[in-house]
């Protein structure tokens, strides 16, 4: 799956994008290496790489020349880039400002003819809105991500570590067909719950709840779930706070649609919370877009004014957090359609009680 057009439309008036960084690569070209980069102009696109990828590179990516580094087409990428540039008349070239280090932008600067130009978020706004290919890549994601779930909920008791059960987690999406985990498991049972990023640790699982935030990857695009699970029976209190979070969830899920801010979704989750008396409590956003990367654009959240486009997927993950008691998050994940959104999450957000 390659978008070197979508890396043209975020041209404007540039000649050229260049590509350096891996995500951005992936998604030009369709094609997972850590060493390579891109130039796409209004015209055509060039990959090129060094001698390790350079045949699978050549049989993987269809929609630009590759080029092997070393091989007589010069010998550094600042090379290949003037190369390029003085074929095709490029004077200015846009670059990744959020992907480039410092001293690599100096160096390229120093050696390369074009005048690079900051184009990372144009490129972005490209990536937030996925095609029906890209979407149907995300929705098998999910469900590996969920059969790996329901093969491993009969196997949670006291008796195992959180980190047992975060790989056992992680060998259950890979069994069944995922090439990675999309960002590290997240399992805290207990008073561990109320850290919305705690790491499993050796200490065995907890009476309580018990949060599990797990991913799988598939064909190079991210799954993101969240459920919470309880160890024994829940007190009132406990109850009152995993039905708010859901409660809020639905309030956020009935409001995202295309054309509404990142703010108002996030509002309107905030708002149940708040109302239910857990103010302060929930202390990230509502979402954030997903796709060849776990967190990109768009976002649902209190600083995010921009709209969400059509065809954006984000997550729907509010929380409520009591430091030192316990915490609750539920998550989905949304595609953003004209007229609202479509959950592409299929497991049952009822608490389970084990």
């Amino acid at each position: 799956m390659e978008h070197f057009e979508n890396i043209r439309a975020s041209l404007g008036s540039l000649d050229a994008m260049l590509i350096t960084g891996k995500a951005n690569r992936f998604y030009a070209t369709g094609f997972d290496a850590t060493d390579g980069m891109a130039i796409v102009t209004k015209d055509d696109a060039y990959f090129f790489t060094d001698p390790r990828y350079i045949e699978a590179a050549e049989k993987e990516i269809k929609g630009a020349k590759v080029l092997c580094v070393s091989d007589g087409h010069g010998k550094s990428y600042s090379d290949m880039i003037n190369k390029i540039a003085k074929q095709c008349g490029i004077e200015t070239l846009g670059f990744e400002e959020d992907q480039m280090s410092y001293a690599g932008y100096m160096s390229y600067s120093q050696k390369i003819k074009p005048r690079l130009v900051p184009n990372a978020q144009a490129v972005l706004e490209q990536r937030a809105v996925k095609t029906p290919e890209e979407i149907e890549v995300m929705v098998k994601a999910q469900r590996i991500a969920e059969k790996a779930f329901n093969e491993v909920l009969g196997m949670i008791s006291t008796d195992m570590t959180e980190k047992e059960l975060a790989l056992e987690l992680l060998y259950a999406m890979m069994k069944n067909g995922a090439e990675d985990k999309s960002f590290d498991t997240i399992v805290v049972s207990g008073e561990k719950s109320s850290m919305p990023h705690g790491v499993p640790g050796d200490e065995k699982i907890k009476k309580g709840f018990l949060t599990i935030d797990f991913g799988a990857k598939y064909k190079g695009y991210c799954s993101d779930t969240t459920r919470t699970l309880c160890i024994g029976k829940p007190t009132e209190e406990m109850k009152k706070v995993y039905y708010t979070v859901l409660s809020a969830q639905k309030a956020g899920i009935e409001a995202a649609k295309a054309g509404v801010s990142g703010y108002d979704i996030d509002k309107a989750a905030r708002d149940i919370i708040d109302g239910a008396g857990y103010e302060g409590l929930f202390g990230h956003a509502f979402g954030h877009g997903l796709g060849v990367e776990i967190h990109e654009l768009p976002r649902a959240s209190r600083s995010y004014m921009e709209k969400i486009p059509e065809g954006a997927v984000i997550s729907a993950e509010p929380g409520v957090y009591i430091p030192g008691k316990f915490g609750v998050r539920i998550e989905d994940v949304l595609v953003i359609t004209k007229d609202g959104s479509e959950n592409i999450t299929k497991l049952d957000k009822e608490l389970v009680v084990l």
